[in-house]
């Protein structure tokens, strides 16, 4: 029996949601570069649920249903209350959110796969809401209803600042929930798939998976990458800092990714929305820092930036507390475990690998009064 550590190349099952071919990223077989350029992040997630782009009535629709279904239960509002706001980490919170808002949802346990799909709909609808009430609770302000005028995008924006977004910064985040929405089959999307092979519910696989972004390894990429930015502070500080950091031989976060080998496809565009936004805010040198940082990175370990690299500094020009950098990407990310969820339902069994026992063998067993 042959093993790889942390699995890496090793293909675990088959799926027709994303794809990563030649450093190319796909949804459902569209290149990301047309999807990023020309959809909603609601047509993404249809697209991902469905494995079909929608007709202007079925988006239309689609739209409506997730704009109706965004309300939480007032239940919840007192829950979020009840964490201890001063210390509480927000992807426990949402963890924690998450889990308890499968309590609210009638159709539960029910595994029919049109039951499913409402389902699915109500908990991305709600995890955005939930993630802006807890921002603002613990700041000691009243969460704000969403509104059912609103694009997904626009409606985070406006339930977590309490004002609409204008244009470029709407385009950025919908940009941003596209880029993060699906990414094959990664350390969380796996989770929510053993998970749910089981024949556990939808609410469980989600809190699975967000179990696992909750790792630095993972999902929290952006939030150190804007922890670092701000260590360094100006422009002319960066080098200097990044070169002290590889003599010490520390990592350094959003450059690299296991499974791109040209770089990330995703990076271009944060990158371009990190540069309007930065200059539209009077912020430029987050994107001057960033862009010198990654040249840097480039010439001397031959590592690009990766999506999460620029996401950073546009979320800081959206107004996005840095330690919600994750649960954001949870939110995108959500749309994506949501389908391989839906596809593990529809073609489900049970995954179980096996292990390598590598620990002694033939050990004599030794009473309790003779052992030392």
């Amino acid at each position: 029996m042959s093993t790889t550590k942390g699995l890496e190349g090793v293909i675990a099952t088959e799926s027709s949601i994303s794809s990563i071919i030649d450093d190319q990223l796909t949804y459902v077989g569209y290149q990301i570069d047309d999807l990023v350029k020309y959809a909603s992040f609601e047509e993404v997630v249809y697209l991902l649920w469905h494995k079909k782009l929608p007709t202007q009535t079925e988006l239309n629709t689609f739209k409506q249903t997730i704009a109706s279904n965004m309300e939480i239960p007032d239940e919840m509002i007192q829950h979020l209350h009840m964490y201890d706001l001063s210390s509480v980490h927000p992807m426990a919170a949402l963890r924690s959110a998450i889990s308890l808002l499968g309590l609210y949802d009638p159709e539960v346990e029910n595994m029919n796969h049109d039951t499913n799909i409402r389902k699915a709909i109500r908990l991305q609808a709600k995890i955005s809401t939930i993630i802006a009430a807890f921002s603002r609770i613990r700041n000691g302000k009243k969460p704000i209803p969403p509104r059912k005028d609103l694009s997904y995008a626009s409606n985070f924006l406006y339930m977590l600042r309490g004002m609409e977004g204008n244009d470029l910064e709407i385009e950025a985040f919908n940009k941003a929930l596209i880029l993060h929405a699906d990414h094959e089959l990664n350390a969380s999307t796996f989770t929510a798939r053993v998970c749910v092979a089981t024949l556990s519910d939808l609410y469980s696989g989600v809190t699975a998976a967000i179990g696992a972004l909750k790792g630095p390894l993972h999902g929290g990429a952006n939030e150190q990458v804007m922890r670092m930015l701000t260590e360094i502070g100006e422009v002319e500080y960066a080098i200097p800092y990044i070169k002290k950091k590889l003599k010490h031989k520390e990592k350094i976060m959003g450059m690299g990714h296991r499974v791109y080998r040209t770089g990330d496809p995703r990076a271009k565009y944060l990158k371009e929305m990190s540069k309007q936004l930065t200059n539209k805010t009077g912020q430029s040198k987050w994107y001057d820092m960033s862009i010198k940082i990654e040249t840097y990175i480039q010439e001397k370990k031959g590592l690009p930036a990766n999506v999460d690299f620029y996401s950073a500094s546009v979320y800081h020009c959206l107004e996005i507390p840095h330690d919600l950098f994750t649960p954001i990407f949870a939110m995108s990310r959500t749309s994506g475990w949501l389908a391989h969820i839906l596809e593990q339902y529809d073609n489900n069994r049970l995954i179980r690998p096996r292990a390598e026992y590598v620990g002694p063998i033939s050990q004599r067993f030794i009473s309790l009064e003779e052992r030392q």
